[in-house]
């Protein structure tokens, strides 16, 4: 048999490479039987889905009714008379449109506890500005006696108020409500029996309307 030579550049000695061996390749089979057994598995999960709890939580929770039942009971908790009422109320306000006043007004919102000391400097604050105001008044502890005949028959139903207390919060929401009524009125003003307008009515209400934001113990009026 001739074995092949190779030559080195300087060498006069001639050196004999034997033949290399040719190795087969092994395919990896066992890749592929796993491979297929994975497959085969998975496939018949889906096609039949497993019963077992244990079998449910390793795949997937869809497939497993009974998977539902290792799950804690959600406990709904019952709602107040006040609650339902008022998500009937919310829902039913969220889906109506936007009501668009053509004679746009502000609600002057009086919490007193009887008469207004100031009732003829408001009076002639608003005088000549008819249908561009509205009055409210709470009057916790004893029926207003009028000096004006502007803030006659503006009281609307009143209960006790302590400061500082809840009371207050429910007659301030008491005097928005009944202002809310009136479609008319886009901005609420909350006053006490001591507060006196500084402005003129047209100042006030130009300013109001040119605005979208709320102010707090604001020296505006």
């Amino acid at each position: 048999m001739k074995v092949p030579r190779v030559w080195q550049r300087g060498s006069k000695d001639m050196t004999a490479m034997p033949h290399p061996r040719h190795r087969t390749a092994k395919k990896p089979m066992w890749i592929i039987v796993l491979l297929s057994i994975v497959c085969v598995s998975l496939i018949r999960a889906y096609v039949y889905p497993p019963r077992r709890y244990s079998t449910c939580y390793f795949f997937a929770s869809s497939v497993c009714t009974p998977f539902k039942d290792w799950l804690p009971a959600v406990t709904r908790r019952e709602l107040t008379d006040e609650e339902v009422f008022s998500s009937v109320v919310i829902r039913d306000l969220l889906s109506m449109p936007m009501p668009v006043s053509k004679n746009p007004k502000i609600a002057f919102m009086f919490l007193t506890p009887g008469s207004l000391p100031f009732e003829k400097l408001w009076e002639k604050f608003l005088q000549g500005h008819e249908g561009r105001y509205s009055i409210y008044i709470h009057a916790s502890r004893e029926k207003p006696v009028h000096s004006s005949p502007l803030f006659v028959g503006r009281e609307i139903r009143s209960e006790k108020v302590v400061w500082g207390r809840v009371s207050m919060v429910d007659a301030e929401k008491r005097l928005l409500g009944n202002a809310l009524l009136d479609i008319d009125n886009q901005f609420f003003v909350l006053l006490s029996d001591s507060c006196i307008p500084l402005h003129t009515f047209d100042y006030i209400y130009n300013y109001l309307m040119g605005t979208n934001v709320s102010f707090i113990d604001s020296g505006l009026l």
